[in-house]
C-alpha cells in the first residue's frame, strides 16, 4: 500500500513537472545521473523537416550532431545521450521546416532532476529512472526509457545492465494493450531487435520485469523505412 502510494505522488510530481514550456523551439535537458542526460521537447510545426540534436563543450562553438530524430512530425520526442564527455554539456536543437527554413534553438545545459534521484534513491535494486507515458501526453514531453529505447538506426535497442546476475523479461504489446510477445531470461546487457519483430510503424509498449518483479512500463516509436 505504502509503495502504491509511493508512486500515485512520483507520478504526479513528474505529470507536473512535464509542462507546455518544452514546446518547440523550447526544449528540456534534464541530468539523470550515471552519465545519462535526456533531452525531451514537443512538436508543434506539422511542416517541420528535420530536428537534430547537438551537443558542444561551449554555449556558442563546435557543435556536434548526436542525433538526427527519424520522425521529425512526432509530437513528443526525446532522446537519451549516454556518450556525454560529461554532465555539463552544453545542447541545442536545429530543426528544418517544408520550403528550406531552418533554426537552431538557445543552447542549454543539464539541470539536476530530483524526480529522477528520489526514484533511484526509493529502489536502488531496479536502478529505475524512466517515467511512465502520461495521458494527454500531446501537452508534455516524451522521455524515453533508458532501457529500451529506438536507437540512431531506427532499431530497438534494449540495455539492461547486470543482465547475467538477473532474470530480465520483456513484454511487448500493441499501442491499444493487446499482447505481441515476450523475450524472457535474457542474459545480454545489450541487444538490438529487427524492425521486422513489429509488424508497422508507431507506437509500442512494453514492460520490464526482473524475475517476477515489474521494473518499467513505458513506450518507443518505431519509424516507417522509406
Amino acid at each position: 500500500m505504502k509503495q502504491a502510494v509511493s508512486f500515485l505522488i512520483l507520478l504526479f510530481c513528474i505529470q507536473s513537472s512535464l509542462k507546455a514550456q518544452d514546446t518547440l523551439p523550447n526544449f528540456s535537458v534534464r541530468n539523470a545521473g550515471n552519465n545519462r542526460v535526456i533531452i525531451g521537447w514537443v512538436n508543434q510545426f506539422p511542416a517541420i523537416r528535420q530536428i537534430s540534436v547537438q551537443r558542444s563543450f561551449d554555449s556558442l562553438n563546435n557543435y556536434k550532431t548526436i542525433l538526427t530524430v527519424a520522425d521529425p512530425k512526432a509530437v513528443q520526442n526525446g532522446f537519451a545521450d549516454t556518450k556525454a564527455p560529461n554532465d555539463h554539456m552544453f545542447y541545442r536543437l536545429f530543426y528544418a521546416m517544408e520550403g528550406g527554413a531552418f533554426y537552431f534553438t538557445i543552447a542549454k545545459k543539464p539541470v539536476v532532476d530530483s524526480l529522477f534521484s528520489d526514484a533511484r534513491a526509493s529502489d536502488k535494486q531496479s536502478q529505475q529512472v524512466a517515467v511512465q507515458p502520461f495521458p494527454n501526453s500531446a501537452l508534455r514531453s516524451f522521455v524515453p526509457s533508458f532501457y529500451v529505447y529506438t536507437n540512431r538506426t531506427g532499431y530497438l535497442q534494449l540495455n539492461l545492465p547486470g543482465a547475467a546476475e538477473r532474470k530480465y523479461n520483456v513484454k511487448f504489446f500493441e499501442e491499444d494493450g493487446s499482447a505481441l510477445f515476450t523475450l524472457k531470461d535474457l542474459k545480454e546487457s545489450s541487444l538490438t531487435l529487427d524492425k521486422a519483430n513489429f509488424s508497422h510503424a508507431g507506437w509500442f509498449l512494453f514492460e520490464l520485469y526482473d524475475g517476477e518483479k515489474l521494473l518499467e512500463k513505458h513506450k518507443f516509436y518505431i519509424a516507417k523505412d522509406f
